[in-house]
C-alpha cells in the first residue's frame, strides 16, 4: 500500500508541476501569468481540502451521500435558470460570482460517484435484482445526466454513463440488465447528436479532418501539426508556435497540444504513463479498501481521472471527436481541478484506512504470541 500512495502522490505532483509550467508557456505571449495565478489560488484551495479529506475517514462519507448528492442536482438545475446560471459559448453550465466561477457539474461528478458507492453497499445483496439494481439508481443518474446533458455538456455526459456503468458492474450488477439501457442511452445520444448541428459537423470534421482544416477541423487539425512540430524533443519550453492563436482553447482542452510541441513525445508519453499509474494505484487502493463503501468508491474515483485523461487524450490527437473536457491535474480550469484535488484526498483517505485493516492481523497475533 505504501508504495500505491507514494506512487499516486508523486504522479499527481508531477501532473500539478507540469501543469503550472505549460499554463505560464500558454498564456505567456497574451495573459502573462494570469491563467497561472489563477490556478495557483484553486490549486492551493484544492490541496488543503484534499488535505483534510487524507486527515478524515472517508466512511463519513456515507451520511453525507444524500446531501451531497441533492446540493449537486440543486445546482446543476441553478445553471439553467437565466441570471443564476451564466451562459459562455452556447452552454450554460457556470454559477458566477464575481470574479468566482463554478461549474455544477464537476461537483455533480463526485457527488454521483459517492452516491453510487452508498447505494452499492447498502443494497449489495439485491444489486442483481432488476429493480434494486438498475431500475432505482438508473432513475437518479438519468436525473443527473440529464440535467448535464441539457447544459448542454455531451461529454461529461459520456463520461459519467461509462463510471457509472461501471460502479454498477463492480456492485454486483448483471451484464443482461446493464446492456439495454446502455444500448438505449446510445442510441438516443446518437439521434440527439444527429439533430445537433454543432456536433453534427464536429463528427464529420473528425471523420474527415483533411477537407474540415480551416473549418469546423480547425482546432484539432492544428493540434496535430502541434504535436508533429514537437518530434521526439519538442521545441523548448515557450517556444512554441501553434499557442499563438492557432489553437483555440490551447490553455484549457488543448493544453496537450502545447505539451507535446515544446517537450516533445517523450513528455507527451509521460503524461500518459502518469494518468496510467494513477489508474491503477487508485484501483490497487480500492481492491485493499476495508469494506464495500471503499472499494466502489475507489474505483470510481480512478475511472473518472483516467477516462477523463483518456477522452481528452483521444480528442487532442483526433483519435476521439471533439468532446471539451480538460486534461486532470494539467488543464487551466479551477472547479475540475478542485474536484480532482479532492477526489486524490478521498483515495488517500481510503488507503490511509486500508493500512489499518492490514495492520491488524499483525497486531493480532502478536498479542496471541505474548499471551501464550
Amino acid at each position: 500500500m505504501k508504495t500505491a500512495v507514494t506512487l499516486l502522490v508523486f504522479c499527481v505532483a508531477s501532473l500539478l508541476a507540469l501543469g503550472m509550467v505549460m499554463l505560464y508557456s500558454a498564456g505567456m505571449e497574451k495573459a502573462g501569468a494570469r491563467y497561472l495565478l489563477m490556478q495557483l489560488v484553486w490549486c492551493a484551495t484544492g490541496l488543503v481540502i484534499c488535505v483534510t479529506m487524507v486527515t478524515v475517514d472517508y466512511r463519513l462519507l456515507r451520511k453525507f451521500a444524500w446531501p451531497i448528492f441533492i446540493v449537486a442536482i440543486a445546482l446543476l438545475a441553478a445553471v439553467l435558470v437565466p441570471h443564476i446560471g451564466t451562459k459562455v459559448k452556447g452552454a450554460r453550465r457556470w454559477l458566477v460570482y464575481g470574479a468566482f466561477r463554478f461549474q455544477a457539474s464537476e461537483l455533480a461528478k463526485l457527488a454521483l460517484i459517492i452516491f453510487l458507492a452508498w447505494y452499492g453497499e447498502h443494497f449489495q445483496r439485491q444489486m442483481h435484482t432488476w429493480k434494486k439494481g438498475i431500475v432505482i439508481p438508473g432513475v437518479l443518474i438519468a436525473v443527473t445526466l440529464g440535467l448535464i446533458f441539457v447544459e448542454p455538456d455531451r461529454g461529461t455526459t459520456i463520461l459519467m454513463g461509462a463510471v457509472s456503468a461501471a460502479m454498477l458492474l463492480i456492485a454486483g450488477v448483471r451484464w443482461k440488465f446493464i446492456v439495454p439501457p446502455a444500448l438505449a442511452a446510445l442510441v438516443a445520444l446518437g439521434v440527439s447528436l444527429f439533430n445537433d448541428p454543432m456536433r453534427r459537423h464536429r463528427i464529420f470534421s473528425w471523420l474527415y479532418l483533411e477537407e474540415n482544416k480551416q473549418g469546423t477541423g480547425y482546432q484539432a487539425y492544428q493540434a496535430m501539426v502541434a504535436l508533429g512540430a514537437g518530434g521526439w524533443n519538442g521545441l523548448g519550453l515557450g517556444n512554441g508556435r501553434q499557442k499563438l492563436g492557432f489553437v483555440p482553447e490551447h490553455h484549457t482542452d488543448f493544453i496537450l497540444s502545447v505539451i507535446g510541441e515544446e517537450l516533445g513525445l517523450v513528455a507527451t508519453l509521460l503524461v500518459i504513463v502518469a494518468f496510467l499509474m494513477i489508474v491503477i494505484c487508485g484501483l490497487y487502493i480500492a481492491v485493499n479498501a476495508p469494506d464495500m463503501f471503499g472499494m466502489l468508491l475507489g474505483c470510481g474515483i480512478a475511472f473518472l481521472i483516467g477516462l477523463q485523461a483518456f477522452i481528452n487524450i483521444g480528442v487532442v490527437t483526433s483519435a476521439l471527436p471533439n468532446k471539451g473536457l480538460p486534461l486532470p491535474f494539467i488543464s487551466y480550469g479551477g472547479s475540475n481541478l478542485l474536484m480532482m484535488l479532492v477526489s486524490v484526498g478521498v483515495l488517500l483517505s481510503i488507503a490511509r484506512q486500508a493500512k489499518t485493516k492490514e495492520a491488524l492481523p499483525r497486531r493480532a497475533t502478536e498479542v496471541a504470541a505474548q499471551t501464550a
